[in-house]
């Protein structure tokens, strides 16, 4: 079942206005209900190819994996698990390939890339991010962060040293402790979330966070929610208003009607005689 009229969605990427090239890279399928955003890091180009590679595997490995687990009509539960370890899976396939392309190519050496992505279900949506980009929920005029960074900074918040308002004043905010392509293998953080109609995800790259307050873009998305397009060029202006010291990458995503998964007629045969 194709979940693109379940839907509206917005992808808007930018360079900023400090960095010469734009090394983000942002995909969706909306059919498979797939967002994906990364951030590159690595010099001459190379964090663009690590971005790039992330997100074109995330791409093709889940939407093959999900196309081949429906066809095995198992029931909705056992799918939402399978859907996450699908995407659990292509992140660290993802992170595999940008290691050895890394490592064989000279020109890629030292080259690694943060990630998040999003894979909506039956009413759910399981969430998947690596280094400090970031995935908001907005529901109900609540806005809420639903990824933990991994950075040293919120290390340090963990441990008591920053409370959260000293942290989001520190200038040493973009150390990552996690990152794809930096070691042969990485721990891919996975969450369950449950989907109601109207909620709005928000996908992004740190270039935002670092320059806009969580409350600004709050009222941003509170303010323009009718449409995700103008709440994705605010987004970005509000970024480069404040320095735009990074590229900036939204991805945006309303949850327009419930998307129940289909059972199978053998699944719905095993409910009335269990």
């Amino acid at each position: 079942m194709s979940l693109r009229s379940k839907f509206r969605s917005v992808q808007l990427t930018d360079t900023g206005r400090v960095r010469e090239h734009n090394e983000d890279a942002i995909g969706t399928n909306l059919d498979a209900g797939l967002l994906v955003l990364a951030d590159g890091m690595g010099g001459y180009n190379a964090g663009e190819v690590a971005s790039g590679i992330a997100v074109k595997t995330v791409l093709d490995l889940v939407a093959n994996g999900c196309d081949r687990e429906q066809r095995n009509a198992v029931d909705p539960e056992t799918q939402l698990m399978r859907q996450s370890i699908i995407l659990r899976d292509a992140v660290a396939r993802a992170n595999k390939i940008i290691h050895q392309t890394a490592r064989s190519q000279p020109q890629c050496e030292g080259m690694g890339t943060t990630i998040a992505a999003c894979l909506f279900y039956d009413n759910r949506v399981s969430l998947a991010h690596v280094g400090d980009s970031r995935i908001y929920r907005f529901r109900r005029n609540r806005f809420e962060q639903l990824t933990m960074d991994h950075s040293l900074l919120q290390e340090l918040v963990d441990r008591g040293y920053y409370s959260q308002e000293e942290a989001a004043r520190s200038t040493n905010r973009n150390y990552v402790t996690r990152a794809l392509g930096v070691e042969a293998t990485v721990q891919v953080a996975i969450q369950e979330d449950q989907v109601v109609p109207g909620d709005i995800y928000l996908l992004c790259s740190d270039g935002l966070p670092d320059m806009v307050e969580d409350e600004d873009i709050h009222l941003t998305i509170s303010t323009f929610s009718a449409n995700l397009d103008v709440v994705g060029q605010q987004l970005i202006q509000l970024s480069n208003d404040h320095g735009g010291k990074d590229n900036i990458s939204v991805i945006l995503a309303q949850v327009l009607e419930a998307f129940p998964a289909r059972t199978s007629l053998i699944t719905r045969m095993k409910a009335i005689f269990s």
